[in-house]
């Protein structure tokens, strides 16, 4: 069926594309029934009969109904096309084009749908581009480098004819042992904000809708479990939580997704407090609110707050969410028959439908010569692609330890043993296409080349691999060896036969349980997963030189090794490319330059527990458990490392409430190799009106230095970036002592400068400076 439109000099104003935005949406508006307003409001899923439980509930969800009967009032959404199952790219275009005829046919407006995708780690789709995790991004300090992935990833996207990507994870890592410290960007408010606003400028920059996750606070719920209530203070929610989402905001970001938990009682999909006073009316968000999948329904069926669909229907428009996703459950004939009962009110309906006919007039929807994506040929992972996902890659290796067994020389005899070291999927995070799809497809091809390390070590070495165990994930005996005990001896006796033993241990990200990292697989512990610990202990026996090697979803606990191994190599989840990556790194040939963006735990450290310590929460002689990291916050080593000639204070001690604090830092490369510096500049508030953390980073910059080179950085701070939640939850600007810590890591500074805050007590809102001043010159 062909959508048949009038000719264009009898357009209707909705239609007219010189008209403003808003005139052409209260035009549509006005002219549509109660049930074409509604279908307008949610989504759909066309799940293959082999899609498999890719989420709970799943098939539990959605209208027993012919798609012709969903579509015959229109269609808000497609939900993932090319992210449900094993399609080939050109068939996939193929079956898109001819399901948004069938939707535009339907309706007598002829509206497409919006369609939207994962895009976490790159577009989910089958032979896609997998970039490293979003963990993995932020380990790089490197936002210009991020901007230029979400370019990338937006391009592909926009070339297939996907409106939306739901990402990036906004969420502040708060408790390690949650399966989706994968997914964040890091423990540190500024870090995650800064890194996200880069993938939201690039993805959008293609024409894309990037989506903000989770609004508010999901990452803090108690005991490290998914979809578990959070305990919060306003405080933390204010000076932790919302910041990120403040600048990916100012960014541009047009899309926002709420959090599934309840914070003290209400679920964020029923509180407007949240999604309409904070986020619109102070905020001033005017895009979509976008549900998390099946978190209206979830009001009434896991929260047990609505009694009826059509009353969450109704809490859920109420509290501002536009759009249902996945598939349409309660924005369908629960919220139709709510609204002829007089249930819910109209007027929340046509609120939310003005927002999604806005932004699909921005996105050409509602234009006259809209058409599908092409049908043809599409490289779903270029060359620039492989090459831009190898260079992230490269910048968030972390090198945590080195007694100078690392670089290892070409020709060096390796025992390469662990169970990530001959498999592709220990460098694929849980929303990868291989790791979130393909498992409900067994024997079905990756769809694209992902090397492990043992294949690129072997290049340079000679290896003599045995895996040693399995990673031990839970309910998975089949990757157990039949003979637990004699593969454990192989690995041991391979080690004690080589110069140098490189041990791959860590994760296997997967979805509800089917990995040690991911959605819904959290950790009761921060222990290596099954037997790792035991295979690593006999390594250390051997007296072979050890590098651990770490491809990990989260930080793990390695105190009881830490000082006997010889080297401690981290990759989160590095990507399609991440083995050459390693490789590169262990045989010298990238000089390693990430930085730790979640700390690593040390014996004795409950969870939950965060950099952003209070000092309270800081190592006390009244407690016999210490959290001082084993390796903090932001550190990283390298084979060579810059030279810091000096730091200063430009703008002198006196610190105005509403002016700017200036940092110079002189770096100089007296290395014969390519050096990178992040230079962190941290404040301590000496005392406040309220608890402060003893630290937290307002400053970040990458400077990367060739051989001889020497660069000048210099980073003007407003005291906006000292503001805080005061004792009557106003944002403040406080006058008082304060301390910038200017080094290498958190616990590593080069040198604190001492400052005042003068001046009067200020209030500091939602404009205020979110971001530092930074420049970069040459050394006088």
């Amino acid at each position: 069926m062909t959508a048949q439109f009038p000719p264009t000099e009898a357009l209707e104003a909705w239609r007219d594309e010189s008209l403003a935005v808003d005139d052409r949406v209260d035009d549509l508006l006005v002219r549509m029934t109660r049930a074409e307003k509604v279908a307008q409001l949610s989504g759909v899923w066309l799940l293959a009969a082999d899609a498999g439980e890719m989420a709970p509930m799943l098939h539990e969800s959605g209208p027993d109904v012919s798609w012709e009967d969903t579509i015959a009032d229109g269609l808000g959404q497609l939900t993932r096309p090319f992210g449900t199952s094993p399609v080939d790219v050109e068939h996939g275009l193929q079956l898109l084009t001819e399901r948004q005829e069938q939707v535009r046919g339907a309706n007598r407006f002829g509206l497409p749908a919006q369609v939207h995708e994962e895009c976490l780690t790159g577009l989910n789709a089958w032979g896609a581009t997998v970039y490293p995790t979003p963990v993995s991004w932020a380990a790089s300090f490197d936002p210009d480098l991020v901007e230029r992935m979400g370019r990338q990833i937006g391009t592909l996207m926009a070339r297939l004819g996907i409106h939306q990507g739901l990402a990036p994870v906004l969420d502040v890592a708060r408790d390690l042992r949650w399966g989706r410290v994968e997914e964040t960007l890091g423990e540190d408010p500024f870090l995650v904000g800064t890194m996200a606003s880069a993938y939201v400028r690039g993805l959008q920059s293609a024409g894309v809708v990037a989506t903000l996750k989770h609004f508010l606070g999901y990452s803090a719920s108690r005991g490290g479990r998914n979809l578990a209530p959070v305990a919060m203070g306003v405080r933390e929610l204010q000076d932790v939580m919302l910041p990120p989402f403040e600048m990916a905001l100012r960014a541009g970001a047009r899309s926002v997704m709420n959090a599934y938990t309840d914070i003290d009682g209400v679920p964020a999909a029923a509180d407007p407090d949240l999604l309409t006073t904070l986020l619109r009316d102070t905020l001033g968000f005017e895009g979509t609110v976008a549900a998390d999948y099946f978190s209206v329904a979830f009001l009434h069926t896991l929260h047990a707050m609505a009694a009826d669909l059509g009353e969450a229907a109704g809490l859920a428009l109420e509290a501002g969410i536009d759009v249902e996703l996945p598939t349409v459950d309660a924005y369908g004939t629960p919220l139709l028959e709510a609204l002829e009962s007089g249930r819910v009110d109209e007027k929340v309906v046509d609120r939310a439908l003005r927002r999604v006919l806005r932004q699909k007039c921005e996105l050409g929807l509602l234009d006259h010569d809209w058409a599908p994506a092409q049908v043809g040929p599409v490289d779903l992972d270029p060359p620039e692609a492989r090459g831009l996902a190898l260079d992230l890659a490269r910048r968030s290796v972390v090198l945590l330890a080195n007694d100078g067994t690392l670089p290892v020389s070409a020709g060096t005899r390796i025992a390469l043993v662990g169970p990530n070291a001959d498999t592709g999927e220990a460098m694929l995070g849980c929303y990868s296409f291989p790791m979130h799809v393909l498992p409900h497809h067994p024997g079905t091809e990756p769809g694209l080349s992902v090397p492990t390390l043992r294949e690129v070590l072997a290049a340079s070495y000679d290896v003599v691999h045995e895996r040693g165990c399995a990673v031990g994930v839970p309910g998975r005996p089949t990757d157990e060896a039949a003979d637990p005990e004699a593969e454990l001896e192989a690995a041991v006796r391979a080690a004690a036969e080589a110069e140098v033993c490189v041990a791959v241990l860590g994760d296997r990200a997967g979805l509800f349980g089917n990995g040690t990292s991911g959605e819904g697989c959290d950790a009761a512990d921060l222990r290596l997963p099954g037997r790792q610990e035991a295979l690593l202990e006999r390594l250390l026996a051997t007296g072979t030189p050890v590098v651990a090697v770490l491809l990990v979803g989260r930080p793990y606990d390695l105190s009881a090794y830490a000082d006997r191994l010889a080297a401690v190599v981290c990759g989160f989840f590095l990507g399609e490319e991440g083995a050459t990556a390693v490789g590169e790194v262990l045989s010298g040939a990238t000089n390693p330059s990430g930085r730790l963006p979640v700390g690593f735990p040390s014996a004795g450290s409950a969870q939950p527990s965060t950099y952003l310590a209070s000092p309270l929460s800081r190592r006390t002689e009244v407690s016999t458990l210490d959290p001082t990291p084993l390796f903090p916050f932001g550190h990283g080593l390298g084979y060579a490392q810059a030279t810091w000639r000096g730091v200063e204070l430009v703008s002198g001690p006196d610190w105005s409430t509403d002016g700017e604090a200036v940092v110079r830092v002189d770096l100089a490369n007296d290395a014969d190799r390519d050096v990178s510096e992040v230079v962190q500049v941290y404040l301590h508030d000496c005392a406040a009106s309220v608890v402060r953390p003893v630290q937290r980073l307002v400053a970040a910059v990458r400077v990367d230095l060739a051989p001889g080179e020497g660069r000048r950085v210099e980073v003007g701070l407003h005291a906006d970036l000292t503001s805080f939640t005061g004792r009557d939850h106003a944002r403040i600007v406080e006058p008082g002592d304060v301390e910038l810590m200017v080094g290498r890591s958190s616990a590593d500074p080069e040198a604190v400068l001492r400052l005042r805050l003068v001046g009067s007590e200020r209030c500091a809102g939602p404009d205020r400076v979110l971001e530092p001043r930074v420049e970069l010159g040459t050394p006088a």
